[in-house]
């Protein structure tokens, strides 16, 4: 049951980054999306996968994304 909860939380979070206009928020939502399939690989026993998409899925990209955003300028007022 928790299995499928954090499966259907995947595709929400999934859902939401694709939808969200909003590039920070974006972001937000993959990285929850990473830390939930993060979860699931622990669930499918598989825990050395599971540390590697928590360091370098929610961890390093999110900073990469979250600094790329921060430097970049927007065109329109």
């Amino acid at each position: 049951m928790i299995q499928l909860l954090v499966l259907a939380g995947i595709i929400i979070a999934a859902l939401l980054a694709v939808s969200s206009k909003d590039l920070l928020l974006g972001v937000i939502f993959l990285a929850a999306m990473s830390i939930l399939v993060s979860i699931e690989f622990y669930f499918l026993q598989a825990p050395d996968v599971a540390i590697t998409e928590a360091a370098v899925g929610a961890g390093l990209s999110t900073a990469i994304f979250i600094v790329a955003i921060w430097k970049t300028r927007r065109n329109e007022q």
